[in-house]
């Protein structure tokens, strides 16, 4: 891996780089994609049919889109038993983390007759977009489906690419079946996103989509927002290890590479306080690439945006890694717990040489779905939050209004809205 300084400029011109990957600057795709999506909103099932031919060369029809429960029954023959017992304590300790985050709906009553509060509402129809293509991941099945099951959500529809042969992986419809999915399509690309967005002959519409996605999952989610609520458009994985003297290279070289084997625009950079580490980090890279089986994907991943950053202190290191705001970050120093009370941007952090970041991804309980692409400054990991909306409740008695109900009307007054001061006044004629 690449070493260098850490500056103010070679920081600046890494954040370049890092924004070249975001879906936002694919724009010669777009076309492309609302074209798709203009035809799943005109001619519905018989688009979703089209494309699916066209793109995952299966014939798809009414009769055969939706996954049967033979289907899913034949998913759990096919699925190492070891496999199905592993996924249901990950989904346990998912479901427990989630649980904690619930919210309930409140009211505050005063003695003058002022009842305020807020109604939380679970969405009623949740679409969750699963990739199929190079890579399967049940993992995500069980970090989107459980937090909106722990929200309440009414239903939840699953939209995922079939083989040639119309056969869904069968990890996936396992994952899916074990988290409470109620239906599941064979269908994937923006084509799958638009179904969800406008609904179909065969997929119903959808209040929010959900899930990772090729670029074309990405820029359709972007184009159908506002039709529907989206969860992010989420850019390719990424992992930033903050490390001093005291960090283990082999530790920190392999947590980079489980970020970088993903695919050729992950992102995997260590910021570290010490030269030394620095050199033993990029020398064990170097081994364990050789040695394992993405060592093309990896290769190419470090070449593109693989960094090792030597600061001058930890504060240094510290400061750029808020800049960076990384979907994963890993804190390997003396006092970790020290070191996190600093970060203020991150998707998610993982504290000491034990909690490497396929924890996160796998077992541990809180979501992998991640802020990418420096989002993080801003946005937070999949919820129950994403899952709810809320109602403001508002209840005034007469006795409670009438102090204050010149003062509104001045208020509506001073805007030039005289209907909206009439509607307070009326209410006190003589």
């Amino acid at each position: 891996m690449r070493i260098l300084k850490l500056t103010e400029e070679a920081r600046q011109n890494l954040q370049k780089d890092l924004l070249k990957r975001s879906p936002n600057s694919y724009q010669e795709y777009e076309a492309r994609v609302n074209e798709i999506i203009a035809q799943v909103r005109e001619k519905g099932d018989e688009a979703v049919f089209s494309y699916t031919k066209q793109f995952d060369g299966a014939d798809i029809s009414k009769e055969n889109i939706l996954v049967t429960k033979e289907e899913i029954e034949e998913g759990y023959r096919l699925t190492d038993e070891k496999l199905i017992e592993v996924m249901k304590k990950s989904l346990e300790n998912i479901r427990l983390y989630h649980e904690k985050q619930k919210q309930y709906s409140w009211f505050d009553s005063r003695p003058d007759g002022v009842l305020l509060g807020q109604k939380v509402t679970p969405l009623a129809c949740v679409g969750v977009y699963v990739p199929g293509g190079k890579a399967v991941y049940p993992s995500s099945v069980l970090m989107n489906v459980i937090p909106a099951k722990v929200a309440g959500v009414e239903k939840i529809v699953m939209t995922t690419p079939c083989n040639r042969e119309g056969r869904v992986n069968p990890a996936t419809l396992v994952a899916a079946d074990l988290a409470g999915v109620d239906e599941i399509y064979k269908v994937g690309g923006a084509q799958a996103v638009a179904a969800l967005a406008f609904g179909t002959e065969s997929i119903p519409k959808a209040d929010k989509i959900v899930g990772p996605g090729n670029i074309y999952v990405a820029l359709a989610k972007k184009a159908v927002f506002g039709h529907v609520s989206i969860d992010s458009i989420a850019g390719p994985s990424e992992i930033l290890v903050l490390a001093d003297e005291t960090a283990n290279p082999r530790y920190v070289a392999a947590d980079l590479l489980s970020q970088a084997e993903h695919d050729e625009l992950a992102s995997a950079i260590l910021i570290t306080n010490s030269e030394t580490l620095a050199e033993k980090v990029s020398k064990e890279v170097d081994q364990f690439t050789a040695e394992l089986s993405r060592k093309e994907i990896i290769e190419k991943s470090l070449d593109n945006y693989g960094y090792i950053l030597v600061a001058e202190d930890m504060d240094k290191a510290i400061d750029a890694a808020n800049e960076i705001a990384s979907e994963h970050l890993e804190i390997l120093t003396a006092n970790p717990f020290e070191v996190m009370m600093k970060i203020k941007n991150a998707g998610a952090i993982f504290l000491g040489e034990y909690s490497s970041e396929p924890l996160g991804d796998y077992f541990a309980g809180p979501n992998h779905v991640l802020p990418t692409n420096g989002t993080a400054k801003f946005f937070s990991p999949l919820s129950v939050d994403d899952f709810i909306k809320k109602s403001s409740i508002i209840s005034y008695s007469k006795e409670a209004l009438e102090p204050i109900y010149k003062d509104i009307v001045q208020f509506a007054a001073s805007e030039q809205l005289t209907a909206h001061a009439n509607s307070i006044k009326v209410r006190f004629e003589e």
